[in-house]
């Protein structure tokens, strides 16, 4: 896709998106349950909703995903890393393309569609991630030993996570009101923000 090719109305949202990275890279030193206090989800969620390519609304929030996680482990988690990429990246990049298709399920956005997303994503989130650092074999922190491979230890492991569930959920709320909040402010005032259905 060169550069004249790119409609105005996808290059404001691919701002957003640059403006949303650069903002969760500035916020990933806060650490414990409150790294999940991110703008991925919303981010998620908005892509969903506003891109009308599904190739656009896949590639471009992963690619920023992506390229913000990658610097992040770079720099910030340099020395928790072990590569690349964090150990269990995939079921991440899975829960994040879940709340994109979500946020494809919009179409008219609002205050309850908006709440009820930003609600389902963080559930997704949750049991999708979480899922994988059970089958992962983590460790119980609160033991010091991996959980147990059964329902219990699956159970533990998801209780275990509320608060970083609890955290999705604000960030979820607190960045998708200024995403979806901002980007309807400004179709308001530009006609071609607005979507033009087929």
């Amino acid at each position: 896709m060169s550069l004249q090719k790119i409609q105005p109305r996808t290059a404001v949202l691919l701002l957003f998106l640059l403006v949303t990275a650069v903002f969760r890279i500035g916020i990933s030193q806060v650490g414990g349950s409150w790294s999940n206090f991110t703008p991925v989800g919303a981010l998620a969620l908005f892509s969903g909703t506003y891109f009308q390519n599904r190739y656009q609304q896949y590639l471009f929030p992963i690619l920023t995903l992506f390229f913000s996680d990658f610097l992040l482990m770079q720099t910030v988690y340099a020395k928790d890393g072990n590569g690349f990429l964090y150990s269990g990246w995939y079921w991440v990049y899975l829960a994040f393309a879940a709340m994109v298709a979500l946020g494809s399920l919009i179409k008219r956005v609002n205050i309850r569609s908006f709440v009820l997303a930003a609600i389902g994503a963080a559930l997704l989130h949750w049991l999708i991630t979480d899922l994988g650092v059970w089958l992962g074999g983590c460790t119980d922190i609160t033991t010091g030993k991996p959980f147990t491979r059964d329902m219990e230890g699956l159970i533990r492991c998801y209780v275990l996570a509320l608060p970083y569930l609890k955290y999705q959920l604000l960030g979820n709320l607190m960045y998708g009101t200024v995403l979806y909040g901002g980007f309807h402010l400004l179709q308001q005032r530009f006609s071609f923000l607005k979507t033009i259905h087929a």
